[in-house]
């Protein structure tokens, strides 16, 4: 995949470095310790930070696609291992289980707390980064992680507004295949095993790029792949819609290389995502960089493109 001749020519690369696990002991209530990946370009300073929450059952160890594109091209990618990966074996009946997607919020906030920290286990890097211009990414629910520290919220059982968990250290996200509307809109299956997933978007005003297939269908959803793009519709603040053809939920494999799971393997997608979303957050957390423009001339000018931006 690295070597794909869709790898984009754009931006200048670095080799990465990456420490992992870096271990912070639990608290009480999450009952397991919080192992956390750092990858950074080797050179460059004042860098940028992405916080990147995966998706369900996943670990700190996986999209490296993304995180090692990102990191070449001058961010420094903070990831972590949720309660909900399958290397920790957490059964259902476990009391965490119901309350897991918002461990994944304070996961990702304690992260930022102990930047610090994480920014040691890398020899010289210390100093290196920009703590001013720190964006957030996920996958999936992953995606749902990442829209709550933009201002989404859940909406409880009862109809009300559950807790507003933004965290305004966060200047921009990418929400790469982010859960649509609950209620009516939710499978038997999902509404009964997942009830957070009943998000409001209306609160999310964060500038933010939600990442779409149309080819997306899923068992957690009554509608099309369209419920993948509510986030985009919904919120205030997500700016930019990224559809991918013939994509499905796996976006061409950008959970891991040659990664079993994915159904639509397809690394000239892959190439596509990790460039764009790079795009996006460049010139979202600096105004001044063309990057994203660059990249919304260069899908629409490929030979064959692989999708098409929507903007508000």
């Amino acid at each position: 995949m690295e070597n794909s001749k869709f790898n984009t020519p754009f931006g200048v690369t670095s080799p990465v470095i990456s420490v992992a696990p870096i271990l912070f002991p639990a608290s009480e209530e999450r009952g397991e310790d919080l192992e956390v990946r750092i990858s950074a370009p080797a050179t460059g300073d004042k860098l940028p930070i992405i916080l990147f929450a995966h998706g369900y059952g996943k670990s700190l160890d996986g999209y490296a696609p993304l995180v090692n594109y990102w990191a070449a091209h001058g961010f420094v990618v903070v990831q972590c291992t949720f309660l909900d990966s399958r290397r920790l074996g957490i059964p259902p009946e476990d009391p965490r289980t119901p309350l897991i997607w918002k461990y994944r919020v304070d996961d990702m906030k304690r992260m930022l707390n102990e930047l610090d920290t994480i920014e040691a286990a890398i020899p010289g890097l210390k100093g290196r980064t920009d703590r001013n211009h720190i964006a957030a990414a996920g996958h999936s629910f992953g995606a749902q992680t990442t829209g709550m520290l933009l201002g989404a919220r859940v909406i409880a059982t009862d109809g009300t507004l559950g807790e507003d968990m933004r965290d305004d250290r966060i200047k921009a996200g990418v929400l790469l295949t982010p859960a649509g509307k609950g209620g009516a809109d939710l499978s038997a299956f999902a509404a009964e095993h997942f009830p957070f997933m009943n998000p409001s978007y209306t609160e999310m005003t964060t500038p933010s790029l939600v990442v779409a297939g149309d080819k997306d269908i899923s068992a957690l959803t009554v509608r099309g792949w369209d419920w993948f793009t509510d986030a985009y519709h919904l919120s205030p603040g997500a700016n930019a819609l990224l559809t991918l053809f013939e994509a499905e939920h796996g976006l061409g494999g950008i959970s891991g290389y040659e990664a079993a799971e994915t159904t639509d393997e397809n690394p000239e997608r892959v190439a596509a995502v990790r460039y764009l979303t790079w795009a996006y957050l460049k010139t979202a957390l600096y105004p001044e960089d063309t990057a994203w423009a660059d990249a919304i001339k260069w899908l629409a000018e490929s030979a064959a493109p692989l999708g098409k931006v929507e903007q508000k």
